[in-house]
């Protein structure tokens, strides 16, 4: 399903080497986090996309059985009870795609990331004068 092979260079080449039903998956992740995060930029980055606002904010991959979503180990830590239903390892969660994406929770997971990186921005710039 995913070709590690390809290089591509926007989120919308991306989605579309999927099948339709995992392309309706992306495309909902990827709503999601622009709605939690209007101001944050799209790359691919490490093969998969990702949300950049004042550093890496989030990354999201398909695979065979799952949707993985990458809010760093903070973000993991941080909401790690409501995760509990779910695959994880340090900074990855895995969201099988027989099963409904928890959006609303993705959202908020996204929120905590914006502000972290936006917290983190303002002590850099307290550090450096």
């Amino acid at each position: 399903m995913e070709d590690h092979k390809k290089e591509f260079r926007t989120i919308d080449e991306y989605i579309a080497g999927f099948p339709q039903n995992v392309q309706e998956i992306l495309n909902g992740l990827r709503t999601v986090i622009k709605s939690a995060a209007p101001q944050a930029g799209e790359k691919i980055s490490y093969g998969m996309p990702t949300f950049t606002l004042e550093g890496n904010l989030v990354h999201f991959a398909a695979y065979k059985r799952h949707v993985g979503f990458y809010p760093t180990p903070s973000g993991i830590v941080h909401f790690q009870q409501e995760l509990s239903a779910y695959k994880t390892s340090k900074g990855a969660v895995q969201f099988p795609i027989d099963h409904p994406i928890p959006y609303d929770l993705v959202r908020r997971m996204v929120a905590f990331r914006v502000q972290e990186n936006l917290e983190r921005a303002i002590e850099k710039k307290k550090e450096s004068k």
